[in-house]
């Protein structure tokens, strides 16, 4: 799931809406309900915006446990963190919390108060980055998008996006179909490429590696450089013995 993408509403609700498709979207394993349908969960028929309620309560374990177990970078709470904060949506009294942690009713308002003052820290810090950034027209200078399953977070991602057009221009035959010139040992330039290439995968689907091959090889000679490099870049994913691929969320 690529956080960055997502509004802080559909992040809460664990799923989006296409308004050109008049579709909703699960974040998690993208399974489209599409306005006008009636779906059946567990013995029961919904429209599509209950219906994908239900299916990431009923698929997914609802959609917090799926926030708290994500590991994305963007997810810095502790262990201890998720714990507490699973608690705490339970429902469970702090003499219960207490208990069950081994702590004292006061550590356990201590550490509401903390959540609580983070989230003030975080929607001033939200109201402030969308003043700067957002509320204005995308730029030339703007900075492209990390994916979300990053392995090397460094400075091989300071690619803005006027350098982004440019290294497509330069390192690729055609864009449609996509045929690339060479695999650039310059590290923007592997970042950018393996983006392009990562988008012809469709999320949420399994390729075996032959169908991996199959995308890869009109794209570039030395497809198999170029499947490795996806997986070592975290643009892809595979089982242990390589059977099965697919993107990362």
């Amino acid at each position: 799931m690529d956080y960055g993408r997502l509004t802080l509403e559909e992040l809460k609700q664990g799923y989006r809406y296409d308004k050109e498709k008049d579709t909703y979207i699960c974040n998690y394993c993208e399974q489209h309900f599409e306005v006008g349908q009636i779906f059946s969960i567990e013995n029961s028929f919904y429209v599509a915006e209950h219906a994908v309620s239900k299916h990431i309560k009923a698929i997914h374990r609802g959609n917090l446990s799926q926030l708290l177990a994500s590991e994305t970078k963007y997810n810095t709470l502790t262990q201890n963190q998720k714990e507490l904060l699973s608690l705490f949506a339970s429902g469970a009294s702090d003499k219960e919390m207490a208990k069950k942690l081994g702590v004292t009713e006061a550590t356990i308002r201590r550490q509401r108060f903390t959540f609580r003052e983070k989230a003030k820290q975080a929607k001033l810090y939200l109201a402030v980055y969308e003043q700067v950034f957002e509320a204005k027209p995308t730029t030339d200078n703007a900075i492209i998008p990390i994916h979300n399953s990053a392995i090397y977070v460094d400075d091989r991602y300071l690619i803005t996006e006027q350098e982004k057009q440019h290294i497509l221009e330069t390192s690729f035959y055609s864009l449609e179909p996509l045929v690339l010139k060479a695999f650039s040992p310059k590290e923007k330039k592997k970042v950018v490429i393996l983006t392009k290439i990562a988008e012809q995968f469709k999320k949420g689907k399994r390729y075996s590696e032959k169908e991996v091959n199959q995308i890869l090889m009109p794209i570039f000679e030395d497809y198999m450089t170029i499947r490795r490099y996806l997986i070592m870049y975290g643009f892809m994913e595979r089982t242990r013995d390589g059977s099965k691929y697919w993107l990362t969320e």
